[in-house]
């Protein structure tokens, strides 16, 4: 049976609310809560069940970690058994294994509900204010039992994992390694659990050296936290880490020099990933960046990325990413290539530099032009050439030399430059002016 007919033969169940109005009992995923959640009817032609197994049935599925948390049960070959702390243990092994694979990992998980309280023609589901009691992990379903409205989210039965191959683009590690040699540093942000994220992006050239990341050393090597920390040349941060460490610092005022700096810390280190982020800690990730001084450039392709890309100096979208992310860029990928960035900073810097050219050239021509006028009103110097000629002489000479700048091809070093700093280097600055008439 096809995705479509199961879907068909147990469709998420739907109810009329207080208004008579029909309402899905649907949560759907977002990047806060990382898990998705809903009520199936696991035998739509029994409208009045005796049993579990033809009544509606609750399914969530996730990250690995929100849905474990919420787990007290496994199914165990076709059985339910106590998710005991050595099964846990097992899951928790094969996830993090699948993920050092470079593996994107999904939990399911399920929990049949009792006829005699949850029926089909008359229980209606609170779907709107579930967070008031379903959000927390830690919670138990007995604490809700009596809520009106409410449906199990917690003492669930885990029905296992899946692991998913989706490899990164194409040329994505050359990218990587010319943004390097560019003096750009790539800071890779993702949903994805720390374990997948580590290894994509060593797989991409973002961190080149594993076994220098700072919580391998630690967990691994079992170095001491300061001594890992000085060797590291790299980290990989969970999202609620960094929820942690900012909630500390809510008594701090925002020009403290104390707040963020766990979060420049971070950032200071070569090569960094984080990992489990959230919307609003993607925007701390681009001020804390934005702060330490950066000219700093977001690309993503969904909703949960537009306050970032919003946020950055240069937002970047993908042309197939959703019309939210669009029109928050300043900047649309068509080809969804990243590549593309890479040979867009290239073109950029062509540009300023023929600019530069350009204008050099213009600014020293002109100097024979200028003396004359400048004799002529301080000390009477009859002009040698009068106004119209030497406008001729600019149309006919400067012009075509000065437009060729803009063809020039680029120099062999344009990507081994260090970045420009754009509060100092201007396009036309003192050097330049030095240049062109001395």
């Amino acid at each position: 049976m096809d995705l479509v007919q199961t879907r068909k033969a147990h469709p998420t169940h739907i109810y009329k609310n207080a208004a008579g109005k029909d309402t899905e009992c649907l949560i759907p995923f977002s990047s806060d809560i990382k898990f998705n959640c809903f009520i199936r009817d696991l035998n739509p032609s029994n409208k009045n069940p005796t049993t579990k197994d033809d009544n509606l049935c609750v399914f969530i599925k996730g990250a690995p970690e929100r849905v474990l948390a919420r787990c007290a049960k496994i199914l165990v070959n076709g059985e339910e058994v106590e998710f005991t702390k050595e099964l846990r243990d097992e899951v928790n092994t094969a996830n993090s294994d699948f993920g050092k694979l470079g593996e994107r990992v999904l939990a399911f998980a399920m929990c049949k509900l009792d006829p005699a309280k949850y029926k089909k023609d008359s229980y209606q589901f609170d779907v709107k204010t579930w967070q008031s009691w379903g959000k927390d992990p830690k919670r138990k379903a007995s604490d809700y039992a009596n809520v009106e409205g409410s449906f199990p989210m917690h003492d669930l039965t885990l029905v296992g994992v899946v692991s998913l191959n989706d490899p990164p683009r194409l040329n994505v590690d050359l990218s990587v390694n010319k943004c390097r040699s560019a003096g750009i540093k790539v800071i890779m942000v993702t949903g994805d659990q720390p374990p997948t994220a580590a290894a994509i992006a060593n797989k991409v050239n973002i961190i080149k050296h594993p076994a220098k990341e700072f919580n391998y050393m630690v967990n691994e090597l079992k170095m001491p936290t300061q001594q890992a920390w000085e060797q590291s040349t790299g980290i990989v941060v969970h999202g609620d880490l960094l929820a942690e460490k900012h909630l500390a610092e809510e008594h701090l005022n925002d020009d403290d020099p104390v707040k963020g700096k766990f979060l420049q810390d971070w950032i200071s280190k070569p090569e960094v990933v984080f990992a489990r982020t959230t919307p609003s800690q993607k925007l701390l990730i681009v001020d804390a960046c934005q702060k330490a001084g950066h000219v700093v450039a977001v690309t993503g392709d969904g909703v949960n990325d537009s306050p970032a890309i919003k946020k950055a100096d240069i937002g970047i979208a993908m042309g197939s990413g959703s019309d939210v992310a669009k029109n928050a860029a300043d900047m649309l990928l068509l080809d969804d290539n990243f590549s593309s960035i890479v040979n867009g900073v290239e073109e950029g810097r062509l540009i300023f530099d023929n600019l530069k050219k350009s204008i050099a050239y213009t600014l020293s021509s002109n100097i024979p032009e200028i003396l004359p006028f400048i004799f002529f009103i301080m000390f009477q110097v009859p002009l040698p050439l009068s106004t119209v000629l030497i406008l001729c002489i600019d149309l006919g000479t400067d012009m075509v030399p000065a437009i060729s700048f803009a063809y020039e091809n680029p120099e062999l070093d344009i990507m081994d430059r260090v970045p420009r700093n754009s509060k100092r280097d201007h396009l036309v600055n003192t050097k330049l002016i030095s240049f062109a008439y001395l």
